[in-house]
């Protein structure tokens, strides 16, 4: 049995539902995926992080950043600094606060 999330394919038009044209490969207009962010926030969340957190079972006794580490596929700084992020955001980090 599979749990593989079905893939989503860009459609030529915004998800966010604005209605206007997304470019060939993309979901959504220029910024409107922030835009789309912040309105799910506002809709399921009450446009509260920490109730997005909750409804989802993580909060201060359960970490998401830890499963964010073990399941999202996030990484550590390797210069021991704490800083956490995806692989891209890793190596901007160390190329901006661990290069000489």
């Amino acid at each position: 049995m599979s749990t593989e999330k079905p893939r989503l394919l860009p459609t030529g038009t915004c998800w966010c539902g604005c209605g206007k044209d997304a470019n060939i490969g993309k979901f959504f207009a220029q910024g409107h995926d922030k835009v789309a962010e912040a309105a799910l926030m506002a809709v399921r969340y009450d446009a509260s992080v920490p109730r997005l957190l909750a409804e989802h079972g993580y909060g201060p006794d359960k970490s998401v950043r830890n499963a964010a580490l073990t399941e999202g596929g996030w990484e550590e700084c390797p210069h021991g600094c704490g800083y956490v992020g995806a692989p891209t955001s890793i190596r901007n980090h160390v190329r901006k606060y661990h290069q000489k």
